[in-house]
């Protein structure tokens, strides 16, 4: 009985068929770079009054926030006279490389607003310059650059 055991347990092991399948390093690179969502990042930039925050979305809202902080500072400390009453939207389009430079790649302004204000984009672009230094965003603790669309609401009478 037991040499029919063992016989029939060595006559398993030899007809099972293990076998395995070496991948590339350039097809696990590929089925990696399929499934991440390159959208999104893991870690958004952030200044050092934002670095403990832990979740995402409490993060981006820390980092927006002084950013808005920082534009409409500047802003108010410039003291425009304007003739006719202004209550309109800016939108700029803010890029913080994988250094962490903040740069404007483009801004939608309304004539209206560059009629009565001319140095509007001159104002923008030194409020962003003037901002502290910022740690770039990180996606699987890489840095990536990331993009904006800010809304830059101008009110004045």
């Amino acid at each position: 009985m037991n040499k029919a055991l063992l016989l029939v347990f060595i006559l398993i092991l030899t007809s099972c068929n293990f076998e395995t399948k070496k991948i590339s390093s350039e097809e696990v690179l590929e089925q990696e770079s399929r499934s991440l969502n390159w959208k999104e990042v893991d870690e958004y930039p952030a200044f050092e009054n934002c670095k403990n925050k832990t979740g995402l979305a409490e993060a981006k809202n820390c980092f927006e926030n002084q950013v808005a902080t920082t534009i409409y500072t500047f802003l108010a400390n410039q003291q425009p006279v304007v003739t006719e009453s202004i209550h309109d939207t800016i939108f700029l389009y803010l890029e913080i490389t994988k250094e962490g430079k903040p740069q404007i790649e483009s801004m939608t302004i309304d004539t209206t607003i560059t009629r009565q204000l001319p140095e509007i984009e001159q104002w923008l672009k030194q409020s962003i310059d003037s901002l502290p230094k910022i740690y770039p965003a990180n996606k699987r603790g890489i840095p990536v650059s990331t993009m904006f669309k800010m809304p830059v609401v101008v009110k004045a009478e």
